[in-house]
């Protein structure tokens, strides 16, 4: 099955849906500079919370990915307002460990070998997951914010379950979208068409081990499900707890720390309705910004961890660097 889908994805040009402004300037496969680590480990309360880096490399952007609707020169502008390169950055593809002492949760499972960013630039979870001590077998519960390639790709490895114990948790409203066929209607070379060939691959395979979830509902005690729709139909964020700490892993409510938090109202490629993404980015980082909230975001660099701050009519993004620190 996951070789007929690399034939699929090939044969509709997946090399198409990664676009001009997702290829790679570089073949290298690790980070440099301050994102050299892939992991990063910190206390939240009684859990501990590992980031696992499962893609690098440096890409063309932030526009159009983000400011789509936008003049190329304005999001450019920005960028170099912020002392940043004006058309390239580093994203982050990074799924959340937590153990909280009772069971072991991953949220999404990074690209795998058929995300956006295939091995051996991306698709390293499993090797991450190992530096970090826990072998795949070990988790309990693998938790989907959405079904887009690079978060649901890791799911299967060579045609078998890479998380053979674990139960599966997707929203309701978003499992319900991907299995409509018309999803495999849409354009051979989009990213709805190749997101539907990965989703019958590898997550309606496990639908048996799947539990279907709805916005504010309990995952394990500590953790509950945010409505976050827009990117997808129903796309969610998480809201952990534990012993008073809090953490917002909010999945793909942005995809660059500087220009989706600057103008939330801007529009993201990848957005499905970009009306809906362009509400849930305001009302989801005014939610972290009037909490001491760190958040977890999927696509800001690595580690991937900030907190978020209003700045005008906007947000700023504030990058963990001592603050998680015993």
């Amino acid at each position: 099955m996951i070789e007929r889908t690399r034939r699929q994805l090939a044969a509709t040009g997946l090399a198409a849906l990664v676009a001009p402004a997702l290829l790679p300037r570089s073949a290298r496969s690790e980070p440099l500079g301050p994102a050299a680590s892939a992991q990063y480990r910190f206390a939240l309360g009684a859990f501990r919370v590992t980031m696992l880096l499962d893609a690098a490399g440096m890409i063309d952007g932030p526009w159009p990915i983000v400011g789509e609707d936008r003049p190329r020169g304005e999001v450019e502008a920005l960028m170099r307002a912020n002392r940043l390169p004006p058309d390239r950055f580093q994203p982050g593809f990074t799924p959340v460990l937590i153990e909280t002492g009772r069971e072991t949760i991953l949220f999404d499972t990074g690209n795998g070998a058929v995300g956006f960013v295939p091995p051996p630039a991306g698709g390293r979870l499993v090797e991450r997951l190992r530096a970090a001590g826990t072998a795949p077998e070990a988790i309990d519960v693998v938790v989907l914010s959405h079904c887009h390639t690079d978060h649901i790709g890791g799911l299967m490895r060579n045609g078998h379950p890479t998380f053979p114990n674990a139960r599966l948790v997707v929203g309701a409203v978003e499992y319900d979208f991907w299995t409509k066929p018309e999803r495999l209607a849409s354009e051979p070379s989009g990213n709805e068409h190749a997101s539907a060939l990965v989703f019958r691959a590898h997550l309606l395979p496990l639908a048996a081990w799947t539990r279907f979830v709805a916005a504010g509902d309990e995952i394990v005690p500590g953790i509950h499900a945010l409505a976050a729709y827009g990117h997808t139909p129903g796309h969610l964020a998480f809201h952990v707890e534990s012993a008073g700490r809090r953490m917002l892993i909010w999945g793909d409510c942005a995809h660059h720390e500087v220009a989706s938090l600057a103008e939330p109202g801007w529009h993201a490629l990848f957005d499905m309705d970009k009306g809906q993404g362009a509400a849930t980015r305001r009302r989801i980082y005014d939610m972290a910004a009037n909490g001491d909230i760190v958040v977890a975001g999927y696509h800001t660099s690595f580690p991937s961890l900030g907190y978020v701050a209003p700045s005008g009519a906007g947000y700023r993004w504030i990058p963990v660097t001592y603050q998680l620190e015993p």
